[in-house]
Order: structure tokens, then C-alpha cells, then sequence
């Protein structure tokens, strides 16, 4: 009775140490890469701006 007690509670102890979580950190192996591709228009907006300030000027006769 008392070598099955004994062996029981060693089977618990080693299922329960089994379930216990681990956490790892780790550095990368490569470096971090962030690709930012920006496409900036504002010259196409300025230079229909402009052209359109032009059209309607006061001596262009449209009005």
C-alpha cells in the first residue's frame, strides 16, 4: 500500500511538472525589414489648379 501511494504521487508530480509552460525569447536571426512605398501625386493636383485659375480669369472673357 505504501510503495503505490509512494509511486502515485511520483506519477503526479512528473504529469503535473510536464504541463507547466515555458516561454523563450530569442533574438531573429535576420533583421526586421518595414518596405514603406509611397506614391506622393501633389504636383498633378497643383498643376490642374493652376490651370484651371487661369481659365477662369477675369480676362480670359468667360464670364
Amino acid at each position: 500500500m505504501r510503495t503505490s501511494l509512494i509511486s502515485s504521487i511520483f506519477v503526479l508530480a512528473l504529469l503535473s511538472s510536464a504541463c507547466t509552460p515555458t516561454v523563450q525569447l530569442a533574438m531573429p536571426n535576420e533583421p526586421i525589414n518595414i518596405n514603406l512605398n509611397v506614391k506622393i501625386e501633389h504636383e498633378i493636383y497643383i498643376k490642374v489648379d493652376k490651370e484651371l485659375d487661369n481659365l477662369f480669369d477675369e480676362s480670359s472673357g468667360l464670364f
